[in-house]
């Protein structure tokens, strides 16, 4: 399961995945048909990276990654989000028995069954997660990349018709005068 890329925005409902970056923040795209862009402030909104996010354990935090596979691997029915919050308990406590009950809430349960269910038909609920490269991997493509770009020069022009150019003077070859016309 391939998380990177994905996240969720504070009070807004859904998944978005990064597009690209711009200088006051992000350029985001739905997940569902419409694939609506959206630019998002990093100062006035917060993005959470689903491949960050944890749920709190009992002994140490479950990676929302783990729930996901939990989930995906079950082999009842899935819950829809809109369910009895005693229903949403007992499937936690199937699918992540060591998730801590006293922190872990009924919302917190939906938004992950949501979630859980916008991604589970996308290609990337199937890849496997990408690895960051170590240090000698980036240093091949590094080199390979070095090697693919080109250098294009830029053309000159040369006049039509033997036009002459007038040439400008230098800054300091401008001479005042004194405000009279001679």
């Amino acid at each position: 399961m391939n998380l990177v890329g994905l996240v969720s925005v504070s009070g807004r409902p859904g998944l978005y995945k990064m597009i690209a970056q711009n200088k006051t923040g992000y350029i985001l795209e739905t997940l569902d048909e419409q694939k609506a862009k959206l630019i998002v402030n990093v100062s006035t909104s917060k993005l959470a990276s689903l491949s960050d996010i944890t749920v709190y354990g009992n002994d140490e935090d479950l990676k929302l990654i783990d729930v996901f596979t939990a989930i995906k691997n079950y082999d009842g029915e899935v819950p829809d989000a809109k369910v009895d919050s005693k229903i949403l308990k007992d499937f936690f406590a199937e699918v992540a028995p060591n998730y801590d009950e006293d922190k872990v809430y009924a919302s917190d349960m939906k938004k992950i069954l949501n979630w859980f269910h916008i991604i589970k038909l996308l290609p990337l609920f199937t890849q496997e997660a990408v690895v960051a490269p170590t240090a000698d991997a980036q240093e091949v493509t590094d080199k390979k990349e070095a090697k693919e770009i080109k250098v294009e020069k830029p053309k000159v022009t040369k006049p039509k018709n033997n036009a002459t150019v007038a040439k400008s003077k230098p800054a300091g070859a401008i001479k005042k005068t004194s405000g009279k016309n001679p």
